[in-house]
């Protein structure tokens, strides 16, 4: 019984941050049940629907929205819901007559969710994009990566799932909350570039302040400074190192027996930071990863392995918190965040397309002769 139980959301299959966002209210306890495009979701002959973890715990619907009976079709669906979301470029919606002022106007409580790159307006608005743009144009790219070399990819974790999914989530049940008091629903327009702008607050305050380089690999938590980067072993895999404060910096020098030199940089000797990033990988690739991870454990050194994505739900921290649960087969993170009183859950496996239709129909009024023809009429599958 999560926090958002008894709350229904309308999730309009699409790829990456919509559905990741859908995973995290179904996670919470919402009924989220998934429209579905009659051939499969897009990414379906990438990724099996039935093994994706951004599928676990919703409904799913197979709707033609194309067909001329889907409107009635959506509009029951949305009558009964408190939450839409959904992840097309602005205007799709309103081509298919699914738009906030349709919605709102059979349904003045719900929360209209939309997840967008570029925004609901500006210049790019009807323009194409990915992660990689979006966090481009903000300045979140050019600012990770080593000195001297180009920006590096964070895979789509800061864009799609930080900037965008996250703050659809955040927007959506802002709204929840505030319904409770006005009684009425609104829009919730997320797009990629503003989250991923709001999460470079804090840099935007340190560069205004003067401490910071807008320049990659040059400050204390970018890679520049020796203390807070990442280090090869001597087989071939990598020690990640966080020692920013002086006493947990002290405690990264004794465990590497460095300690005692008398000729070794100072932490902050920002002119002699190469030498000691030297000194310090000097000693790193004289042991494994492993060894490394046991020399550090029960340390406050901030020392730890840099694992990989099999590895990850073995570590013994995550394994004790359940951070990972196998669902089905496959391996994915367990609901996050926890909560003590109604605990969220994985509600299930990520279900075929259409596999609720039925249900789904009969749930807002539709009889057995008319989803016979609505099937017979290629409207639902």
């Amino acid at each position: 019984m999560g926090p958002l139980t008894g709350i229904r959301v309308i999730e309009f299959a699409g790829i990456g941050p919509a559905p990741f966002a859908g995973m995290l209210l179904a996670d919470f306890g919402a009924d989220l049940v998934r429209i579905d495009r009659p051939g499969g979701p897009p990414l379906s002959a990438f990724v099996d629907p039935a093994r994706d973890p951004l599928g676990r715990g919703k409904r799913s619907i197979a709707l033609n929205l194309k067909h001329p009976e889907a409107i009635e079709v959506a509009r029951r669906l949305v009558a009964d819901a408190d939450v839409l979301i959904e992840g097309f470029r602005p205007g799709v919606m309103e081509r298919l007559g699914l738009g906030p002022e349709v919605c709102l106007a059979w349904n003045p409580r719900l929360v209209y969710g939309r997840m967008t790159g570029w925004g609901q307006e500006g210049p790019l608005a009807p323009r194409a994009g990915h992660d990689l743009a979006y966090i481009a144009v903000t300045g979140a790219l050019h600012a990770i990566g080593p000195a001297g070399g180009p920006p590096a990819i964070p895979v789509n974790l800061v864009g799609d799932f930080g900037g965008g999914a996250l703050f659809l989530v955040a927007g959506v049940l802002a709204a929840l909350v505030e319904r409770t008091r006005s009684g009425r629903g609104q829009v919730v327009d997320a797009a990629i570039v503003d989250g991923t702008a709001a999460l470079l607050a804090q840099l935007f305050g340190l560069l205004a302040a003067g401490v910071w380089q807008d320049r990659r690999g040059a400050n204390a938590i970018d890679g520049g400074a020796p203390w807070y980067s990442v280090y090869r072993t001597r087989d071939d895999r990598y020690l990640a190192i966080a020692a920013i404060e002086p006493p947990f910096y002290a405690e990264l020098l004794a465990r590497l027996g460095l300690a005692a030199d008398p000729d070794l940089p100072g932490q902050f000797e920002v002119e002699r930071w190469d030498e000691l990033r030297d000194r310090i990988a000097r000693v790193v690739e004289t042991r494994t990863r492993d060894e490394w991870a046991a020399i550090f454990d029960g340390s406050d050194a901030c020392v730890a392995p840099v694992l990989a994505l099999g590895e990850a739900p073995a570590h013994p921290h995550l394994a004790a918190r359940r951070t990972f649960e196998r669902v089905h087969g496959v391996v994915q993170p367990a609901p996050a965040p926890r909560f003590s009183r109604t605990p969220g859950a994985i509600a299930g496996p990520p279900c075929p397309v259409g596999a609720h239709t039925d249900a789904i129909l009969q749930e807002v009024g539709f009889g057995a002769g008319d989803i016979a023809r609505l099937r017979a009429a290629g409207c639902v599958a």
